[in-house]
């Protein structure tokens, strides 16, 4: 991976210049809005549909939500991590040491449960160099599948953070490859952030007053940072998304205790999300307080949210993706807050789903647990 000293500012500016070294290889994924769930966010819940959650017994909000879906489950690879990929690799390929000390021979390499992996592997192959992956066990057999379908070479090892980072640390001694992290590192969440760009603007072309907030998954936190630098300076305010369940929640914890959390084991069926929240993103999230809150959702809210973007909007998403609707959906905290300030005019607000990435099998399987 690129130094970090030499990479370039975390500021709007360098995502600007990110999306401009990063267009020729990626899509312009589309926004689109659905007035179906604008209006289940817009519509308060019963008093019986808070019972047995954190909210029983408190009047439900009454907030007017209007949604706009940033569809990066269309985007190559199926998931916004071609574009912190493709970044990631452009900058390594200015690196004079680099090159010729025979980087290009050697390669990359990453870990990864799934999106990182398969976006790391065609950045890789687009440029001609080696892609070296580690997965966890637990990866599901169709991102294996892509992964090694885009011509890396594909290990893998335990599901946890420290399992993953050393078992890629194993790979980059044997083969002299380059790190490219999945989210903790400037030319990652930079190339990420081009999401908010793009979303900004596209929602513009319809919208002249434009956004009131984005809200994104946080799993390492890459793509939430990346956004939340986007919106620096332009009055939209940034939210994270994160599961509740099995400890996923490290990002909020971490918001409330005022200090990172640095590791996390869970299962939770958001399995982009199973990730702690990485040090260069938790400066952008939390020290320099670009994104105002995080909110949590269930694994079941997300399980129905994720049904909901299938069969309302038509829109093929993984779990980890279905956690910010999930939020404006179910989370009274959040719809609250849009209701008092909000008022009558209601807010416009920008989801990012985050990638498309599951086989049908799998997702029948969710389903059925909501019967």
């Amino acid at each position: 991976m690129a130094d970090s000293a030499s990479s370039r500012p975390l500021t709007r500016d360098s995502v600007l210049e990110a999306h401009g070294i990063i267009k020729p290889f990626i899509h312009r994924t589309p926004v689109v809005t659905n007035s179906t769930l604008s209006a289940l966010a817009s519509t308060s819940r019963e008093p019986k549909d808070l019972e047995s959650t954190p909210w029983a017994g408190r009047d439900p909000a009454k907030p007017k939500i209007r949604l706009w879906f940033k569809c990066e489950n269309l985007q190559r690879v199926g998931a916004f991590k071609i574009r912190g990929a493709f970044h990631a690799i452009e900058r390594l390929k200015r690196e004079p040491d680099w090159v010729e000390g025979g980087g290009m021979q050697k390669g990359v390499a990453t870990h990864s449960s799934g999106n990182h992996a398969q976006a790391l592997a065609l950045a890789a192959r687009t440029a001609g160099i080696p892609a070296h992956i580690v997965m966890p066990n637990t990866t599901s057999p169709l991102k294996k599948a892509a992964t090694a379908g885009y011509g890396a070479n594909v290990s893998f090892c335990g599901n946890t953070a420290p399992e993953r980072e050393a078992a890629a640390a194993k790979v980059v001694s044997e083969t002299g490859a380059r790190l490219v992290p999945p989210y903790d590192h400037p030319d990652i969440l930079l190339g990420q952030g081009t999401v908010g760009l793009e979303l900004q603007e596209q929602v513009l072309e319809d919208l002249p007053s434009g956004l009131n907030a984005i809200m994104a998954p946080i799993g390492g936190g890459g793509l939430l940072s990346g956004v939340a630098l986007s919106c620096e300076g332009t009055g939209i305010q940034v939210f994270g998304a994160e599961p509740s369940d099995q400890d996923a929640d490290d990002c909020k914890r971490g918001f409330e205790a005022g200090k990172r959390i640095e590791s996390v084991s869970t299962m939770t069926v958001a399995e982009g999300l199973r990730t702690p929240v990485g040090e260069i993103p938790w400066s952008i999230i939390y020290e320099r307080r670009l994104v105002r809150d995080i909110f949590t959702v269930s694994d079941q809210e997300i399980i129905k949210a994720t049904q909901l973007l299938m069969e309302r909007a038509k829109l093929y998403v993984e779990p980890s993706a279905a956690v910010p609707l999930a939020v404006a959906l179910y989370n009274e905290d959040f719809r609250k807050m849009v209701e008092a300030e909000g008022g009558e005019a209601g807010w416009d607000l920008g989801l990012v789903l985050t990638g498309g990435n599951v086989a049908t099998q799998d997702l029948g399987n969710l389903f059925s647990s909501l019967l």
